[in-house]
């Protein structure tokens, strides 16, 4: 189970690195001029995202992909592994659940800002 649990930290980990890293690219792509940053698809697939992540807070309810790497992790035996060390440092952080709360709904501001700064290619 530890081997599966790690698997959904990975993907739990490579969804942070879309939102964040995706938010990153649109605006460094808007000044450098990557054509592929205004793609629709990619567009509204981030806005949901971050949609959804902020949304789930607001609504009272944990995150899936948490709740079932630490169903996933229960009743494991033995010590926390590499990836389990290294990338439970990067996404999980001992502060009030508001704090995550607000900065999520934030973030999924800027998002949704962005959507209209930066707008996605009209549809043909």
């Amino acid at each position: 189970m530890a081997r599966l649990a790690d698997t959904v930290l990975v993907v739990h980990a490579l969804l942070v690195l879309f939102i964040v890293g995706g938010f990153v690219a649109i605006w460094v792509g808007a000044g450098v001029g990557w054509p592929w940053i205004r793609e629709r698809t990619f567009r509204v697939v981030h806005l949901c995202a971050i949609g959804v992540v902020a949304a789930l807070p607001l609504l009272g309810i944990a995150c899936p992909l948490t709740e079932l790497e630490s169903w996933l992790r229960t009743g494991s035996t033995g010590t926390e592994g590499f990836l389990q060390h290294w990338v439970s440092r990067l996404l999980y952080y001992d502060l009030p659940a508001w704090v995550f709360t607000l900065g999520y709904a934030l973030f999924a501001l800027l998002v949704l800002l962005t959507w209209f700064l930066v707008p996605p290619r009209r549809r043909q």
